[in-house]
């Protein structure tokens, strides 16, 4: 191997090590819900290249309003999957989407978007 062919290579390394790092093991922005007078928790997320706050705190039977505001027109986006409370739902680019659920097991829950590259959780205690 020549030079060129080295820093080509160590170039390439050093950046599928940085997408692992931020796809996988980057912190995590967290949020508790805040809970209503009538007993909902919510909490606002925005969508831009990612979930904004990307974990998400919430009690065990009590209701949560999840509003999602698409801040971009990025088609990966456009599309929010839970599957552990069978939701799917289109997010608008510029607009809020509410997403309503009750959750009654604990544990963590994943969200994703369509393509399952923007990834969050929604820790139910």
């Amino acid at each position: 191997m020549d030079t060129p062919e080295i820093i080509v290579t160590l170039t390439g390394l050093a950046l599928a090590a940085f997408v692992i790092w931020y796809f996988f093991f980057s912190a995590r922005q967290t949020a508790s819900a805040v809970s209503t007078a009538g007993g909902t928790q919510e909490v606002d997320i925005t969508v831009k290249g990612g979930y904004s706050p990307d974990v998400i705190e919430v009690q065990r039977g009590q209701p949560v309003r999840l509003s999602f505001y698409r801040d971009e027109e990025n088609s990966c986006s456009e599309e929010l999957l839970m599957p552990d409370f069978s939701i799917r739902r289109d997010l608008p680019a510029f607009k809020t989407t509410l997403v309503e659920l009750l959750p009654q097991q604990t544990g963590t829950f994943a969200f994703t978007c369509g393509m399952g590259m923007l990834r969050g959780s929604l820790v139910v205690r």
